[in-house]
């Protein structure tokens, strides 16, 4: 049922036709094709009783192909928020974010999930430092240019062990804090997504800061895996106060780079550095809900509660549900009621005096809720009535809903009055109200109504996603709502995460789609596929080779490096081989070779028409496409004929004809002549050697 696709999908009457037609291929003696004619009404039935068996095969319940899918290990993933770093720069003095507090890049809206505090903190030098006596600082400041992206070795030509890049700031966090750097690197070739789990084998490196106790070392997560790819890099601060640095050539708070150990594939290339970045999320909150967990006076910062609406519950006991408070000026009125200032922007300041009205919350978890909305929420903020039976829909006035902020407020009458309570989705206690919500498609299932049959349901928070729309590229600067401060906000890396909640039919495809990636290698392309896919590696080329009499394996493997012609690394053979060992078949041998580079000379004569200058510039541009093996699609031991190459140069509109030509190995050892072409050996990639050819001007 997992892998069932309906092919068919025909109505009745086109499942009919095809019957009635078919009839004269079996038979000349049925002639009463009429509805009168019995053996019509008998096809007919068996048309229908088909029709129906179909449609009842095709109407899998999603329940059971949930399920199903569950059992082999495939769960529907969750919509989730997009997640953005951002920058401040121009900052003239500190400024508090509140939560939600919002940034806008077009249509996209992102949020603070906390309270942000925003000082002016930035990087003011950076310089290298290679291992050794005589070494000199190497200024790389250029890497705080936005604009220009000059490219710099960090750890020079070859980093080793003990090569240092120092980070000089004007100002550092508090210690034990936490701070966010993002390196940009200029990434030449297509790494494989690292293993979360593989250490990093590549390098080593250690992060410190300049303290009063000296350099200390700092906790860090560092996703460049080491300067191998652009990411951030997350650091707390050591416990002891950071000291001025003197040693470089700017003074300044300081923080460095040290290398432990380095084996680079790829030297690291280094063209942005931005710092002391925070996080938003792709999210636009329409609807919040304030938790407080104290009575007496409780503070709100809120921006939306500037220009929404506001809604006060208390709890009078502890595990109570809530009872609806109400302004009044009146500062000794009785009944639920609360006092309110407002004594700057966003912050609102709330009073709750039992003794003098009469009411009050009482001191608990979450004893009080402020829920804020703005006006499109307040609206059509009343969802329905809950009528108790199983699998009722209610539409919600929105789609695209992020899950974990969705809340529902349910309103139940009493003897006492209203009681309300906040019920999230997917509430398993006895007697809540337990739903499930379809964030996509903007509406909830009440499985099971429990104590709150003939409950009014109303929206208490939400916000809305945008899924990978979220995922913007970098180098963008986002306007920041209720901000006059002149902040300019940069986002040095793209957004990340941001998906909507997966279908069925995405679930089912991962699976189709899982069970045909090769696990246990058998052929030469699952060999090729494992190898090329090793995470962390930059494997360009892979060709296997079967020994089916020695039953052995041959793998020729080309990485993609710095280098002209790469060899295989000590370090790739053994991450290579480890993959290997725990996917190849137990009696199987394989052995990894280094690739084999032999040139290609060409000479000829082409004749080439008036008026074109550059002619052997193109023909010799063509000859190298075709035989470079090396940056092409071609793989080790692919036959190099000779009339591709001979056809490409003729098709050139400066080509008259090719007059002579002809290709040569310059080793015959590893490549041989197949009458005109050339065979090179499976492990062999040929490249352009030298090309004489001369041109004739063709006059008709």
């Amino acid at each position: 049922m997992l892998t069932y696709i309906s092919r068919d999908g025909k109505t009745f009457e086109e499942r009919f036709a095809e019957a009635l037609i078919s009839i004269p291929l079996y038979t000349d003696e049925w002639t009463n094709f009429n509805g009168s004619d019995p053996g019509i009404t008998i096809l007919e039935t068996l048309s229908g009783f088909e029709t129906l068996q179909q449609d009842e095969i095709d109407q899998i319940p999603f329940r059971v192909r949930q399920n199903l899918l569950k059992m082999v290990g495939f769960q529907i993933r969750k919509g989730r928020n997009a997640r953005l770093l951002l920058s401040a720069s121009n900052v003239k003095e500190p400024v508090l974010l509140p939560v939600n507090h919002k940034f806008r890049i077009g249509d996209i809206v992102f949020e603070t999930n906390r309270p942000t505090e925003i000082r002016d903190l930035r990087i003011t030098g950076i310089y290298g430092l290679k291992s050794g006596e005589d070494s000199e600082f190497t200024d790389f400041n250029y890497l705080l240019d936005r604009e220009t992206r000059v490219p710099a070795m960090i750890f020079g030509e070859k980093p080793a062990a003990d090569d240092k890049l120092y980070i000089i700031t004007n100002d550092l966090p508090a210690p034990s804090a936490e701070t966010t750097f993002y390196f940009t690197l200029q990434e030449r070739y297509n790494r494989n997504p690292m293993d979360p789990h593989m250490e990093n084998t590549f390098a080593q490196i250690r992060w410190e800061c300049l303290t009063e106790a000296g350099w200390q070392k700092m906790d860090v997560r560092d996703n460049t895996n080491a300067f191998l790819m652009s990411g951030e890099v997350k650091l707390w601060m050591p416990s002891s106060p950071a000291v001025i640095c003197t040693e470089t050539p700017t003074h300044g708070y300081c923080i460095r780079v040290v290398l432990e150990s380095a084996e680079y594939d790829v030297r690291p290339k280094v063209t942005y550095v931005d710092s002391f970045l925070f996080e938003v999320w792709q999210k636009d909150t329409i609807s919040e809900c304030h938790s407080i967990s104290r009575t007496g006076d409780v503070e709100l910062r809120s921006e939306m509660a500037e220009e929404a609406y506001i809604d006060v519950f208390c709890r009078e006991g502890k595990g109570e549900p809530y009872r609806k408070y109400e302004f009044n000026p009146d500062p000794n009125a009785q009944g639920r009621f609360y006092d309110e200032e407002h004594p700057e922007f966003a912050v609102f300041r709330y009073k709750f005096d039992k003794k003098t009205h009469g009411y009050g919350p009482e001191r608990s978890r979450d004893c009080i809720r402020i829920v804020v909305y703005t006006e499109q929420v307040m609206r059509q903020y009343a969802i329905g009535t809950v009528l108790g039976y199983d699998e009722q829909a209610m539409d919600l006035p929105f789609r695209n809903i992020v899950a974990h902020s969705f809340c529902l407020i349910a309103r139940r009458m009493t003897d006492d009055g209203y009681i309300y309570d906040f019920v999230r989705p997917e509430k398993s206690e006895d007697g809540a109200l337990h739903y499930h919500l379809l964030e996509n498609d903007g509406r909830i299932i009440i499985e099971d109504a429990g104590e709150f049959i003939g409950a009014d349901l109303f929206i208490g928070s939400v916000s809305i996603s945008g899924g990978d729309n979220g995922n913007i590229r970098a180098g963008n600067f986002l306007s920041s709502d209720n901000d006059d401060t002149g902040i300019v906000y940069y986002n040095p890396g793209a957004g990340t995460g941001g998906a909507y909640r997966e279908k069925i039919e995405d679930v089912r495809q991962r699976f189709l789609e899982d069970i045909s990636m090769p696990y246990t290698a058998v052929t030469e392309e699952d060999y090729e596929k494992i190898v090329r896919n090793t995470p962390g590696l930059c494997v360009h080329k892979a060709k296997a080779i079967m020994d089916d009499a020695r039953n052995l394996v041959t793998i020729a493997v080309k990485p993609g490096t710095d280098e002209a012609f790469p060899s295989l690394p000590e370090i790739y053979r053994r991450i290579i081989n480890k993959r290997l060992e725990d996917r190849r078949l137990l009696t199987t041998r394989v052995e990894l070779i280094p690739p084999i580079y032999v040139a290609v000379n060409v000479t000829g004569t082409v004749y080439v028409k008036i008026h074109y200058d550059n002619s052997l510039e193109d023909i010799t541009r063509v000859i190298s496409d075709k035989i470079n093996y090396l940056t092409s699609d071609r793989n080790f031991g692919d036959r190099l004929k000779f009339d591709e190459v001979f056809h490409a140069i003729e098709f050139l509109e400066c080509v008259e004809y090719v007059y002579d030509l002809s290709l040569r190995p310059q080793s015959v050892v590893h490549a041989r002549m197949v009458d005109a072409d050339i065979q090179p050996d499976p492990n062999c990639l040929l490249y352009p050697g030298q090309i004489q050819i001369e041109t004739v001007t063709f006059e008709s």
